[in-house]
């Protein structure tokens, strides 16, 4: 494959993919290859060859002399993805103790004052993007390119519900402050309180959204 064909069908595959990610997509909706070459102006062998790609990571489903659907991310997947996130997260922290660049570390104290600043403004838009940064500087810190190819996935699938629990309550100030700590933590070289830091923050999301789809299905059954 040409590399000109294959930057073709990398972004083709990433718009459907992130389509699915983030519900412009539903779950079961039907994939048609003329459509979306129509909408992306590309032929349908750069679209069908990205379907075949994404059902074998698992987001599209092919069934034969039919065609493609969407597969969405249901809840039990997304406390799993969470569930490995404080696995992993927690690993690169203790990573990044070690490997961290001067570069790095101040990136991360600049994201951190920003979020700052934009919680005061409520731009729940930034503060997503500003979330997103703070864990990419930590996955490129760890320096494993496994490790942040792991991580950077499993932040991608659950990028719509992040953005919900960030615009509740205060969990994006609460966000902040332990993103504040764990980099305190990298500062000092403090692997186990590193570890331990990362790992708890993305339970703490974790137990958030249980709390917000709790919510949701009392409000649903009590009308």
């Amino acid at each position: 494959m040409s590399e000109e064909a294959y930057s073709l069908q990398g972004r083709v595959y990433h718009t459907i993919r992130e389509r699915i990610l983030n519900g412009q997509y539903s779950d079961g909706e039907e994939l048609r290859e003329l459509t979306i070459g129509k909408e992306l102006g590309v032929s349908r062998t750069p679209v069908r060859e990205a379907l075949r790609q994404l059902d074998l990571e698992g987001l599209v489903r092919i069934v034969p002399n039919k065609g493609a659907y969407a597969v969405g991310i249901t809840r039990e997947d997304v406390f799993d993805i969470y569930e490995m996130r404080a696995r992993l997260e927690g690993f690169c922290a203790r990573m990044a103790c070690r490997r961290i660049t001067a570069q790095q570390l101040e990136e991360m104290e600049e994201v951190i004052l920003l979020s700052k600043f934009q919680e005061k403004k409520q731009n729940i838009e930034q503060l997503v993007i500003l979330d997103s940064r703070f864990h990419e500087i930590l996955f490129e810190a760890g320096q494993s390119k496994m490790l942040k190819h792991l991580l950077k996935n499993l932040h991608q699938y659950v990028h719509s519900v992040r953005k919900r629990s960030l615009s509740s309550g205060d969990r994006a100030e609460v966000s902040t402050l332990e993103h504040e700590q764990i980099m305190l933590a990298i500062r000092d070289k403090d692997e186990d309180r590193a570890d331990l830091l990362a790992t708890t923050h993305i339970r703490n999301s974790m137990s958030h959204i249980r709390d917000l789809q709790s919510r949701s299905e009392q409000n649903e059954s009590n009308p």
